[in-house]
């Protein structure tokens, strides 16, 4: 099976996915729950926003063709208030921000324009017709679409649910995502391990982003390097909606994963992908489940997930669009690298995003180096030098 480019890979992985999903189960939240879920329910305005007419300052509610002049004072209305009266010629209304237009007003004119006397009001400049005020209905009218199923929620889109009344929303159940690390190197992480084993750091970076992702982890026990273990683990990983499994893709002897995925009937779309770290990248499916094969490294693991198996997870959760962004940052000093793979490297981006530094780092085990850094930088292939100031991708952490 022929290596594929870093997007050529992507772009299997998004239309592999796309082609055959079905939209998962639908269930009722509170509201307080429904961050970062799936929306399941097109959302409609359930009336007018704003409702009225209201001002978007506060000062004077006015007639503008009284301007400029001096105006007597006939009362003040608040935000929560309706004023009684009217304004006629001549006079004016004090009125605070988010307060409903008094009826024959058709101006607001801040209070910092404006000088007082006594009970009435100095307004030395004139006034366009609308100013200050927004119209009833200019944000949404009743019964528009605000919000499309298949849109994953956010601070904003949970004030906008809110401010239209549904305090329970229908979303997507989360799909179950089961993680299985292999290898007879790897003990569990209460364990203390002998020279020659390592901790299992993969199976909880990959619980947190799945869970970051909007999946819902479920962490199996560490397959062995046999056939038969590693034959009844990913049996239960793939009564999951995905399964990832880290580690026993490549091509050692004792890297069976690919062998035991085969007696499940499995279809390969791709087993190596051109990027670093992660290569020997698998995806496919079986028994009717996605899976991917990640690389054992700690960095690979991170990396080809964040790049390929999110995308899958989003789908799978019901999303309908799925995006990864890598904005530009410039380079703090020349970076260099050998052309022929798309390289993810550990970087700090600067606070304000414009800048980027690589991360010294050991190797795609430096896990230290990884928690330093709070991004990567996305080497082009085809470009082997970078000169300082030059602007570079970067994938966020």
């Amino acid at each position: 099976m022929p290596a594929l480019t870093f997007t050529d890979a992507r772009e299997t992985v998004l239309g592999t996915v796309r082609q055959a999903r079905t939209h998962p189960a639908i269930e009722a939240i509170p509201l307080a729950e429904a961050g970062g879920r799936v929306l399941a329910a097109d959302a409609a305005a359930d009336r007018d926003s704003p409702a009225l007419d209201r001002s978007v300052r506060d000062g004077y509610a006015v007639r503008a063709i009284d301007l400029p002049g001096q105006l007597e004072i006939i009362g003040e209305v608040r935000a929560g208030e309706r004023f009684a009266g009217a304004v006629a010629a001549g006079q004016a209304v004090e009125i605070m921000t988010g307060a409903p237009i008094p009826s024959g007003a058709d101006a607001v004119v801040m209070i910092e324009h404006t000088r007082r006397e006594g009970s009435r009001v100095v307004i030395l400049s004139a006034a366009e017709a609308r100013q200050f005020i927004n119209p009833q209905g200019c944000e949404a009218a009743a019964h528009d679409m605000l919000l499309r199923a298949g849109k994953r929620l956010d601070y904003a889109d949970i004030a906008l649910l809110a401010a239209i009344g549904q305090a329970r929303v229908k979303v997507y159940r989360q799909p179950v995502v089961a993680i299985v690390a292999t290898g007879d190197e790897i003990v569990e992480v209460h364990e203390f391990p002998e020279e020659f084993q390592i901790r299992n750091s993969n199976a909880w970076s990959l619980a947190a982003q799945v869970e970051r992702a909007g999946g819902t982890p479920d962490v199996l026990p560490v397959a062995r390097d046999t056939v038969a273990h590693t034959r009844d683990i990913i049996a239960r990983g793939l009564h999951a909606d995905l399964l990832l499994l880290s580690g026993g893709v490549s091509a050692g002897k004792y890297d069976v994963v690919e062998q035991v995925l085969a007696e499940f009937g499995a279809e390969f779309y791709f087993d190596r992908v051109l990027i670093q770290p992660g290569q020997p990248l698998v995806f496919g499916r079986a028994a009717g489940k996605y899976f991917f094969g990640l690389p054992g490294n700690p960095s690979a693991t991170m990396v080809t997930f964040e790049v390929f198996a999110r995308a899958a997870l989003e789908l799978l959760a019901g999303q309908e669009e799925t995006a990864l962004h890598m904005p530009l940052a410039r380079l703090t000093g020349e970076f260099r690298h050998r052309c022929g793979l798309t390289r993810f490297l550990p970087a700090m981006l600067s606070a304000g995003g414009d800048e980027v530094t690589p991360v010294r780092w050991h190797g795609s085990g430096d896990i230290p180096a990884l928690s330093r850094a709070n991004a990567y930088l996305v080497a082009d292939p085809d470009h082997a030098v970078y000169a300082r100031g030059e602007l570079i991708r970067i994938l966020s952490k």
